[in-house]
């Protein structure tokens, strides 16, 4: 976050409501952003599931690779750093592995997994 050295109330009015408006917008995309990933979880857990009930491991490199370089397409596409749509989805690969493992051990310890 940066700091501006113009106080609040010298900002032009006219730019004030377009700073507001702009910012409105990111807040609905961030919040869109928070429930499509809530959903994409939903999804994952439900994969985590089935591959612990037929003893598939929770990693799935080539798939990984395949959705990796998907990615970085959908993002040279949209204008997006390459890169950047990368290291997000490597992070969110992450947290499904790590996902994925704790229903394995779960289920391979009889108990019941806890939702994320």
């Amino acid at each position: 976050m940066t700091t501006s050295n113009t106080p609040t109330g010298d900002i032009d009015p006219a730019v004030r409501e377009e700073l507001a408006r702009l910012r409105d917008s990111i807040d609905n995309i961030d919040a869109a952003v928070v429930h499509m990933l809530a959903e994409r979880f939903k999804a994952t857990q439900q994969v985590g599931h089935l591959k612990a009930r037929h003893h598939l491991p929770p990693a799935d490199p080539a798939r990984e690779a395949r959705q990796i370089e998907r990615l970085r397409t959908l993002a040279e596409n949209a204008k997006l750093d390459p890169a950047f749509a990368e290291k997000f989805l490597n992070f969110i690969i992450g947290e499904v592995i790590r996902h994925h493992e704790r229903i394995a051990e779960d289920t391979m310890n009889g108990s019941t997994p806890q939702a994320n």
